[in-house]
Formats: C-alpha cells, sequence, structure tokens
C-alpha cells in the first residue's frame, strides 16, 4: 500500500475508533438506579434524553433504521421510545406480529446505533396477560443487551395504585426470569401523576425500578413538580418517559416558560426526560411535518415549532452543539 493509501486509511480508521467510542451504551453501559438516581456502569450519574416515536399503529412509517439513526446523529438523542399502541385498530391486541416487528426494527436500530431504548406498552388499561406474553418475549429476546429499558404500562388512567401496583409486579416478576437487571420503568394513576401516592406506598423487594413521571407544561405546572419533589424526597426514583411543552391534549400553544422550568427542574434532579413525539399529526406535540421524509434526514421545513425548540433541546443538554 503507498503511503498516501496508508494515511487515508488511518485517518478513516480512526475515524471509525471516535464514532463508536462516543456511543453513548459504549461509553456508559448497563445502567442501574442508586437511589433516586440513575447510574452508568461506572457508577456515575447518567440523564437520558431523547425522543419518543408516535403510537406505532398510527406512524409506522417512522418506526425503521433510518429514522432511528437521524435522531442520534442529528438531533443528538441518547435514547429513543419505541410507543406500542395496545388496545387501537392495528394495535398489539389485533395485530401482535406486526406490532413486535415495528417495535424490533426501533430497537435493534438503537442497538446499532448504540443508544439506549425503552420498549413502551403503550396503554391506558391493564392488560395482564397480553402484557406478560409480550414482556416474556421482549425480555427474552433482549435480555444481554444494555440498551433495554422496559416500560410496562405507559399511563394508566382511571385505574387505582392498588391494581397497577399488582400488575407491575406480576409483568416485573416476568421480565426479571429473563433479564436480572435492565431498567424496568412503572407508571402510576391518572396518566403518571399519582406520584405522591407511589411515594407513600413503592413496590418492594425489587432492584433497578423507577417510576414514570409525565408532563404536558402548558397544562402540568408546579403543582406535578412539588409531587415529584415529596416522591425524590422519599427516595423515589423518577424517570421523564415522556413530556413536551403544550397541553395535555397534545395540541395548543407551547408554553415555553413552563417547559423551561420543568427541564431546568429535571436537569437539577439528574432526571432522564424524553420528547413526545415522532410523528406527523395535525397537532402541537407531533414534532414533524407531513413533508418529513420516513427515514429521517429532515430539514428545517420539516420540522414543527416543538420540533425545532425539541431539537435544540436535546442536543444542548446532550452536548452535541
Amino acid at each position: 500500500m503507498k503511503i498516501y493509501g496508508r494515511i487515508i486509511f488511518f485517518v478513516l480508521w480512526m475515524s471509525m475508533g471516535i464514532t463508536i467510542f462516543s456511543q453513548p451504551v459504549h461509553e456508559h453501559g448497563k445502567l442501574k438506579v442508586d437511589g433516586t438516581r440513575l447510574k452508568d456502569a461506572s457508577g456515575n450519574d447518567l440523564v437520558l434524553r431523547g425522543m419518543s416515536f408516535g403510537w406505532h399503529c398510527f406512524w409506522p412509517r417512522f418506526y425503521n433504521s433510518g429514522t432511528v439513526q437521524w435522531l442520534y446523529t442529528d438531533w443528538g438523542c441518547n435514547i429513543v421510545r419505541a410507543a406500542m399502541g395496545v388496545e387501537p385498530r392495528e394495535g398489539y391486541l389485533e395485530k401482535p406480529e406486526w406490532s413486535k416487528e415495528k417495535v424490533r426494527f426501533v430497537v435493534d436500530a438503537a442497538i446499532r446505533q448504540g443508544i439506549y431504548v425503552i420498549i413502551d406498552w403503550h396503554s391506558h388499561n391493564i392488560q395482564l396477560q397480553e402484557a406478560k406474553k409480550f414482556f416474556a418475549e421482549m425480555s427474552a429476546a433482549y435480555k444481554d443487551y444494555p440498551n433495554i429499558i422496559y416500560e410496562i404500562f405507559n399511563e394508566p388512567d382511571q385505574e387505582s395504585w392498588k391494581d397497577v401496583k399488582a400488575y407491575s409486579i406480576e409483568i416485573i416478576k416476568t421480565i426479571r426470569e429473563h433479564d436480572p437487571d435492565n431498567i424496568i420503568l412503572v407508571g402510576s394513576p391518572h396518566w403518571d401523576q399519582d406520584l405522591q401516592i407511589v411515594a407513600d406506598d413503592p413496590i418492594k423487594g425489587f432492584s433497578n425500578i423507577m417510576y414514570t413521571l409525565h408532563f404536558y407544561a402548558a397544562t402540568h405546572h408546579q403543582g406535578l413538580r412539588d409531587r415529584g419533589d415529596y416522591a425524590l424526597k422519599k427516595n423515589i426514583p423518577l424517570f421523564i418517559s415522556e413530556s413536551a411543552g403544550m397541553e395535555a391534549t397534545g395540541d395548543g400553544p407551547i408554553n415555553d416558560e413552563e417547559w423551561m422550568k420543568w427541564i431546568n427542574w429535571a436537569e437539577k434532579n439528574k432526571i432522564s426526560w424524553i420528547t413526545w413525539s415522532v410523528s406527523d399529526k395535525d397537532e402541537t406535540c407531533s414534532v414533524l411535518q407531513t413533508t418529513a421524509s420516513e427515514n429521517g434526514n429532515w430539514t428545517e421545513k420539516d420540522l414543527k415549532e416543538s420540533g425545532r425548540k425539541t431539537r435544540e433541546l436535546i442536543r444542548k443538554y446532550n452536548g452535541k452543539q
């Protein structure tokens, strides 16, 4: 090989090495919960920041490797969330094999990119037997990958904490039969708002579980942050697996001031946060215009206001800019 060729090969080899070394999972490894904090394999605090896909049954076109790669390389996400709809038309209950295929597209792409990924049972109702079957299969398939986080109940709505807790224990046991270590996220009643109830009666006997808090900044203000503070004071680890800047309906104007209060609160407390959602519905919280390619490579004109602001926030706090 000529000297010039050797130089080019060395530069390319070094570039590839830098890319691999900078991958979040390569850098941080298997995660664990210590007190209220998420820690990496070296015992350092870790805050994950990224995007949630929309319901797979409504926006399946984005469930592919190109979108995952773009969210990592351009948006700077160190985590994505595959939101598998359960009850809606063409959801898991109606089309289980197709639904699992869509989730695997995102999970496998995240593993290739070296980022973390949430397998989200995106339901508002208790579907115990179906959830046990699903998480038994997912945990058996992905137990050896430190990338994986399981979200076992997206947003309980009217169920009591007693019922959600009993359900959660059953699903945690199912996952732990295959995967003893990866993080499990547990929801709470009233759309992941009743953190004070959880704090007074947490699940015991299991390690590496966290509790989800969901906020929409134009609706949820200091009162919900107060509930979060109460939970933290009682040593309850929190994870914001869904959030955005507008109203809880997913629509309406963005409240920038309140959104930043939430981001500042999460950062101060080292709480991971994920924004909703990678979709192109005619609503404020869908970050994409209908012009957006299904494979990423989005330009400024492909992003709605929420998309531009979310991308800016993720890139800023994940050190992309």
